[in-house]
């Protein structure tokens, strides 16, 4: 019973374990080869709070049609993406008062976010 409990635990290691050397014969540690996107932990985390302030700033510092605009152009809040094409269609406008659309409202949440909280 002993010998089956022992079992699941024989395969767990430390990242920090030497596995073998390298051709200078350095250590090289499972951590060094594990892949890393590079992005730090602080990096994420501060990411994450940006994109929650985003979400909450975005009802507030818009109006309805840039709202709408926005969210069907970068698929917000669980829609798809759509061509401003698609858009200008879809709101009987043309496709460049869009852009128009989009730009301003883009401006719009670039200055609350940059502005303190």
């Amino acid at each position: 019973m002993m010998f089956r409990s022992e079992k699941k635990h024989l395969k767990v290691g430390s990242l920090f374990e030497p596995i073998g050397t390298d051709k200078e014969g350095n250590e090289i540690r499972l951590v060094d080869i594990i892949e890393n996107d590079g992005r730090e932990i602080a990096d994420v985390v501060a990411l994450g709070q940006e994109i929650r302030r985003l979400y909450q700033v975005f009802d507030t510092a818009l109006k309805e049609k840039e709202k709408f605009v926005l969210k069907m152009r970068y698929g917000l809040f669980g829609c798809r993406e759509h061509t401003q094409r698609e858009i200008a269609a879809q709101m009987g406008i043309s496709r460049s008062y869009v852009s128009r659309i989009e730009k301003a409202a883009l401006e719009k949440l670039c200055a609350v976010m940059e502005s303190p909280a």
